[in-house]
């Protein structure tokens, strides 16, 4: 439906975007995902017509757009402003982008609008009468009403309360979902890209580092950087000592790591909640990939956060690395019995092979990200 294709940015000498190349399939929702200052936004602005492209083009079903204004790209945009006119009351606003219709279908659509985000009650209200969640529900009305082929939404939740943005963005997706409208939403919240898109395009430095549904984006990140962004990761420095191993600080590990050759330096990704602990004295049996993925380790902290409870390991057998661990909080919001609190408490940790990835050589590439 849409097919962007080496999209380069520059202002002045600094680059912002690097030969971007994206499809997007009709109906599909879009997240483009990264830090500040990656060139998510500036490529939001290029998709709706606001910036020109240095070089690349943008196609639209089959159509080139590349040089079409804004206004004749017709896409419905939100930003994080909310961007509403405050001296237009909430159904003027939603009916402003319909001047085309005469004015009984223009109220009768931006009716049918606020109805679908829940607000035709507060059709005859300002802006300045509704919460941030309302005002927002308004302008994704707005954008939603001239039917657009298109639907940009740039950082629209990031203005709102923690609880109103859990709230709001399962109802873009629902409303995604039931119009069944393309749509590319920018957004530095890992939370709202996973939990929002069919696919998320993770964005570092003007680049596309990966793009894949959030299921692949988690279990397998192919770098560094997608590794420490998307949800929390361990990285430790090693060494491929041979198929399905690899060797960091003076302890061998079995791991993912058969595309890289033996010899190479690498980095190993492991999510904390993959790691299992056990305590130091125990007739446990070994676990069925045995025990060379069990090392000792010490905990240093440990941090209650609801869900889970943080722990920070160190384990001086994979060269004195301390490891971050995710233990599910249990009914009585306690560690296990077997776990002090207190720091210098021992206990074995067993690194599943099948959860260690191999992510990246050389190591340089962990200090460019």
């Amino acid at each position: 439906m849409l097919s962007v294709q080496h999209i380069t940015k520059r202002y002045g000498a600094q680059p912002v975007l690097r030969g971007i190349a994206l499809e997007v399939a009709q109906g599909e929702f879009i997240s483009l995902l990264g830090p500040s200052g990656c060139g998510k936004t500036t490529l939001l602005r290029i998709l709706c017509g606001i910036e020109t492209p240095d070089t690349g083009s943008i196609h639209l079903q089959g159509r080139d757009i590349t040089a079409l204004a804004a206004s004749q790209r017709r896409f419905g945009v939100v930003f994080q402003s909310y961007a509403l006119f405050p001296n237009l009351s909430v159904l003027d606003n939603v009916a402003y982008g319909l001047q085309a219709m005469k004015r009984p279908q223009q109220e009768a659509r931006a009716l049918e609008m606020l109805s679908l985000v829940g607000l035709a009650e507060h059709s005859r209200k300002f802006p300045a009468q509704l919460s941030g969640g309302q005002q927002q529900r308004v302008a994704l009305a707005r954008a939603l009403a001239p039917q657009p082929p298109l639907l940009l939404l740039d950082e629209p939740l990031s203005a709102l309360d923690a609880q109103v943005r859990v709230g709001l963005r399962a109802e873009i997706r629902r409303l995604q979902k039931q119009l069944g409208i393309t749509t590319i939403m920018v957004t530095h919240d890992q939370d709202e890209a996973l939990s929002m898109s069919d696919r998320v395009v993770v964005m570092h430095q003007g680049q596309i580092e990966q793009a894949g549904t959030p299921q692949q984006l988690y279990a397998r990140p192919q770098t560094p950087f997608v590794a420490g962004f998307v949800g929390k990761m361990n990285l430790l420095q090693a060494l491929v000592t041979g198929a399905g191993r690899a060797r960091v600080g003076q302890h061998e590990l079995r791991c993912e790591v058969d595309e890289f050759k033996t010899g190479s330096p690498l980095l190993l990704g492991l999510r904390p909640e993959a790691i299992v602990l056990r305590p130091e004295a125990c007739d446990f049996e070994a676990p069925p990939y045995g025990a060379s993925n069990t090392v000792k380790g010490q905990v240093q902290e440990a941090v209650f956060l609801g869900p889970c409870t943080l722990l920070r390991l160190r384990c001086e057998a994979l060269g004195d690395v301390v490891l971050e661990v995710e233990l599910s909080t249990s009914r009585d919001a306690s560690l296990p019995e077997w776990l002090g609190l207190g720091s210098g408490q021992s206990v074995l940790v067993d690194l599943p092979p099948q959860a260690i990835r191999g992510l990246a050589q050389p190591l340089s590439m962990l200090r460019a990200a």
